[in-house]
């Protein structure tokens, strides 16, 4: 009998729950009575949300370097990528956009050599520049909070190298060959501003330790034709069957090694066929599991964005996770980040709350006129900034006639007469003296996005629970 995406779906609410009552005997006698080898389908769905980030950090990379030259997204290998402008409401290369930061970014592989990174002095900007093994967490992120905004130069070497660096370097070093420079400098949005930030884009420096400190041209890039630069990365790997899924994460584990508490979960890999610095050996894996693991597999983890046993935090109809950047064996979390939202920060960096609907439980509509109120002296707790982004029901920027795709202190926000702040969410413009206050909605559903970057780790605020989100409210009258 084959097994149904709704057996699927039965099958890891109960793996979710404990897998002890009728909700896995439910998903157990479909199993049983179609599929020989049981006891490998489990341990194969692990393995395959055990290497989710893995692979897709991969096939991100061969998109986004799949070029000759830089361009607004995309870069070749070991080029810094500069992001001059925000995105308007016609970009649809990622979800989710971004309007406070320009971001400055690259991908390294620290296996041959080092790489030297290095930044100019930011004076009183705020910026981070995270840096990313190929298993999505940040091992460090040097940036305003944690290093100053001073001239910094860093050496990334990769898990295997030793030797001596030049003066006046800090060596991060990686646990992975593959690293991903996810850098973010805040910027206003006005011309003046852009230009000061592209200033600051142009002072940083990127070069293998061989070419540090001599003239340094990199190398045109190489364009594959076979990489499909078009569908969404994720379907890409979501649409890869366990086979060809395996195989490629062996050949991942040879430059991006597991960590060491990873064992247990190795030695689950081995029996599959799957051994670090090996190819996969595909006469230990049960083919006919080749579809249905990464069905099951891709459930589960999105299963996890709802039964995820304290990792989703919800307050007031706001949604978010203190658990990004660093994962140790938290394999279901880590591949929920990965799928949703890959290249988060760590929850010190920045926590990116998200709403759906108001505070009577119904879904944002363009029809209504929303407020969001913020006491006299209770706005977002944030050391960086802190801004609230407007999406379409697919994550996209919504089209409006002030251009406008987020809102924040930078909009000069006007008091009430008792010092509290309303964010105005409507289609409609409002009245003139609160044009400053609004942040345009389109005609039908969408959703709401809050950035806190640097959330202020003194009370109140959002790491502890001192601090909550005011809930959205349907605008009376």
């Amino acid at each position: 009998m084959p097994i149904s995406r709704r057996d699927a779906l039965i099958g890891s609410l109960a793996l979710l729950a404990g897998a002890a009552g009728p909700a896995r005997a439910a998903w157990d006698k479909p199993i049983v009575e179609g599929i020989e080898g049981l006891e490998d389908f489990w341990p194969a769905v692990e393995a395959y949300i055990y290497g989710y980030p893995l692979v897709t950090m991969e096939m991100t990379r061969r998109v986004m370097t799949n070029v000759a030259t830089p361009g607004a997204t995309r870069g070749p290998m070991g080029q810094i990528v500069k992001m001059r402008s925000y995105p308007d409401a016609s970009f649809r290369d990622v979800t989710a956009p971004n309007a406070d930061t320009l971001y400055t970014i690259a991908w390294i592989d620290v296996g041959k050599e080092p790489w030297v990174f290095s930044f100019p002095d930011m004076k009183d900007r705020y910026f981070l520049f995270p840096m990313l093994d190929g298993w999505t967490n940040v091992f460090q992120v040097p940036g305003s909070r944690t290093t100053g905004t001073g001239t910094q130069t860093y050496a990334i070497t990769g898990p295997g190298w030793s030797g001596t660096l030049p003066a006046n370097v800090t060596q991060y070093k990686s646990p992975t060959n593959l690293v991903w420079i996810l850098g973010r400098i805040y910027c206003t949005g006005t011309p003046e501003d852009y230009a000061a930030v592209h200033a600051l884009q142009d002072a940083c420096s990127l070069s293998p330790l061989s070419a540090y400190g001599k003239p340094y041209t990199p190398p045109a890039g190489t364009v594959d034709p076979q990489i499909d630069m078009k569908t969404a990365v994720r379907e890409q790997v979501n649409r890869m069957d366990a086979v060809a899924f395996f195989t490629l994460l062996a050949e991942l584990l040879k430059t991006n090694p597991p960590a060491a508490e990873d064992k247990p979960m190795v030695d689950k890999l081995a029996r599959l066929g799957i051994v670090p610095g090996q190819d996969f050996d595909r006469s230990k894996f049960n083919v006919d599991f080749a579809t249905r693991v990464p069905q099951v597999g891709f459930d589960r983890i999105m299963l996890h964005f709802r039964f995820s046993d304290g990792d989703m935090m919800d307050a007031n109809g706001w949604a978010y996770t203190l658990k990004t950047g660093l994962y140790g064996t938290d394999y279901l979390q880590r591949a929920l980040i990965t799928a949703i939202g890959l290249g988060a920060n760590r929850p010190q960096d920045a926590v990116y709350p998200i709403s759906r609907s108001d505070a009577d439980g119904n879904t944002y509509d363009g029809k209504n006129k929303y407020v969001l109120r913020f006491p006299k002296g209770a706005q977002p707790p944030a050391k960086g900034f802190w801004s609230i982004t407007m999406y379409d029901e697919n994550y996209f920027f919504v089209a409006n006639p002030i251009n406008r795709y987020s809102i924040s202190p930078r909009q000069a926000l006007k008091q009430n007469a008792d010092g509290s702040v309303d964010i105005l969410l409507q289609k409609d413009a409002p009245a003139a003296d609160m044009t400053s206050n609004w942040l345009p909605a389109p005609s039908g559903k969408f959703i709401l996005m809050m950035r806190l970057y640097w959330p202020s780790p003194d009370k109140p605020s959002i790491l502890d629970g001192s601090w909550t989100i005011p809930p959205v409210r349907v605008q009376q009258g």
